[in-house]
């Protein structure tokens, strides 16, 4: 008989696609990962319209694992999105993102949400030894420094997606194409405190990466002089008295 849980307390949320050979491993790590926390947890698979049999394998694994839930996208609309229905869909008080693509180690997960326990509303993980080619990592080094330098941040690898979020903050956040490359910026207009961990970062064994280079660029500019305005605009309040 299938075991049920009570509300989880943790959702980790994953957006896929075409990442078929890569889920069965990624959701064993994930659970060997977790076992080792005092709490209740999910893994949130959303298929962001894979034409390989990635939705066939998420179904296979949420048949066998009650830990594994998943949306499913009609069609292709982007990592943003995915993040954005994964934090409206999820339960629980703690949001995780990461990729499907093995890169990201959940095993930096335990560690993560330790740093999190201790008051920050967000703790997001620094690749100090990325396993990229030199190319990729050059590019990726300029766009964060111009990023950082635009928005007036300081974050060391705002690309790396795997991140932990207040759910209650994250779920208020501003959803735009892009904004998973902001989420640190995002969440401090909300007031959020965030901190950084070096987790570990692997090179990918199966299919092949979604972004290029240089339109990812191109699109991450553009998008960055959306969030520079949102910041020049942005405002908080608290309520000291109402009837």
């Amino acid at each position: 008989m299938k075991q049920t849980f009570s509300a989880p307390t943790v959702t980790l949320i994953v957006p896929v696609y075409n990442e078929q050979e890569n889920l069965p491993l990624l959701t064993q790590e994930i659970e060997t990962a977790m076992q080792t926390q005092p709490r209740f947890w999910q893994v949130l698979y959303v298929d962001d319209g894979s034409t390989d049999n990635s939705l066939e394998t998420i179904k296979q694994l949420a048949a066998e694992n009650p830990h594994v839930r998943y949306l499913a996208f009609a069609a292709n609309c982007g990592q943003s999105a995915a993040f954005a229905a994964g934090f409206k869909e999820a339960e629980g008080a703690v949001l995780i993102t990461l990729d499907a693509d093995l890169q990201n180690d959940p095993a930096d997960i335990p560690a993560m949400l330790d740093c999190y326990d201790k008051g920050y509303d967000m703790v997001i993980g620094w690749r100090k030894n990325r396993q990229d080619t030199v190319q990729k990592k050059l590019a990726s080094r300029f766009a964060n420094a111009v990023r950082n330098r635009l928005s007036r941040e300081t974050v060391r690898d705002t690309g790396c997606s795997l991140k932990v979020l207040r759910a209650s903050m994250a779920r208020e956040l501003p959803m735009f194409t892009g904004m998973h490359r902001f989420l640190p910026t995002l969440m401090k207009l909300r007031g959020a405190t965030v901190a950084e961990l070096p987790v570990n970062h692997r090179q990918r064994k199966h299919g092949v990466s979604k972004y290029g280079i240089w339109d990812r660029a191109f699109s991450a500019l553009y998008d960055l002089f959306a969030v520079r305005w949102m910041q020049s605009r942005s405002f908080r309040y608290s309520i000291r008295d109402k009837k």
